[in-house]
């Protein structure tokens, strides 16, 4: 039986991924898909109605999303990646916002804007980027300087200026087209601003300070939380790309002008990227698997365990990107055609890997 709802979802996807790429985001049937199966809240605790999906099983979720269709997978990673703020909110506010069934968080990591504190809570004004899924979300979260009236910073303990998170409603903020990237298409990374948005104080929270709801490894340290759902999404992209790339060749109109020694080497490649990639991603999840296990059973992770975690990630991105480098020469002018399944996979792996978390592999 799971295997036929497994099959049912990833043949929707399937069926609507070119024209999500169309529409510049996810397509309604996905996104309706995507709340019935409550992917938008795969980090969020069970008592605010999450998934009650725990960090491996998330992991080998979002590759098979991403291998179903990277913008799906990319989009599901960094919403529900946002989501997981859920466990530093206030529990009032958390309560209110996760009722909704379509709730979807967007955001970005960085720091864009600024915060001065009134007597009714924070006055905030800035301008974020690069918010996946903007156009369906419900809830923004931004990273803001907090200011004092005058405009100086207010600064933490050890003298720097102080950041805190906050949350923004969709009639809140005014989304700024500006996802006009070749890959990931349908994720709708737009922009989003804020003027002179006053919040009640309710609205701030910081990751890993206070947590608000206790769940089972629900502190797994955010770095490597962000590294290893990011690489997931690589790995299922070049598995759907490495599976297009054998049908394309072999499907050729010029195959016949092919040695025999040409078609072999082709075919040595082929299997050289498919035993790399095999190879690297049985050491990445016995590695996580491991960190994982460490935290449940001592309540943390050893640092040599995360700094293993942190360079599998990286180095599985890597494998993955440069995998379908050394095929893509082989699948015909077809693969260049933008509307072709190929390109639009090979596209989504390029533009995945200009994350700043996967630039360099050490």
């Amino acid at each position: 039986m799971q295997n036929t709802l497994t099959q049912t979802w990833q043949e929707k996807v399937k069926k609507f991924a070119a024209i999500s790429e169309e529409m510049g985001k996810l397509h309604p049937e996905v996104l309706e898909v995507a709340y019935q199966e409550n992917w938008f809240k795969l980090f969020v605790p069970e008592v605010y109605g999450g998934a009650g999906k725990k960090l491996p099983e998330i992991l080998r979720l979002e590759e098979d999303l991403a291998e179903a269709d990277g913008s799906l997978g990319w989009t599901i990673t960094l919403c529900a990646g946002a989501a997981w703020f859920a466990g530093f909110l206030n529990p009032e506010l958390a309560k209110e916002v996760f009722a909704d069934r379509e709730v979807c968080f967007a955001g970005s990591g960085a720091i864009g804007g600024t915060a001065v504190e009134t007597n009714k809570g924070y006055l905030i004004n800035g301008h974020w980027k690069y918010a996946s899924g903007a156009l369906h979300a419900t809830i923004f979260t931004a990273n803001c300087i907090l200011k004092n009236e005058d405009g100086t910073d207010i600064l933490d303990e050890d003298g720097n200026p102080e950041v805190k998170s906050f949350i923004l409603k969709k009639d809140e903020v005014e989304i700024l087209a500006g996802w006009s990237y070749f890959g990931l298409i349908a994720t709708g990374s737009h922009a989003f601003e804020v003027k002179n948005l006053e919040v009640p104080g309710n609205r701030t929270f910081k990751i890993n300070n206070d947590i608000k709801v206790a769940d089972e490894g629900f502190d797994y340290p955010f770095l490597q939380l962000a590294e290893t759902t990011l690489a997931v999404n690589s790995l299922g992209m070049a598995n759907h790309f490495i599976k297009l790339v054998e049908d394309s060749f072999f499907s050729r109109s010029g195959l016949k002008r092919y040695s025999e020694n040409q078609i072999e080497f082709f075919t040595g490649e082929l299997d050289r990227c498919k035993k790399e990639i095999r190879e690297l991603r049985v050491e990445f999840y016995k590695a996580f698997d491991q960190s994982w296990q460490e935290l449940i059973s001592n309540g943390a992770a050893s640092a040599e365990i995360l700094t293993k975690v942190s360079l599998l990630s990286r180095k599985l991105a890597h494998s993955c990107r440069n995998a379908t480098d050394t095929l893509f020469p082989y699948c015909g002018l077809e693969a260049a055609k933008k509307e072709s399944e190929i390109n639009r996979v090979w596209r989504d792996i390029h533009t995945a890997s200009q994350h700043a978390l996967l630039t360099f592999e050490s």
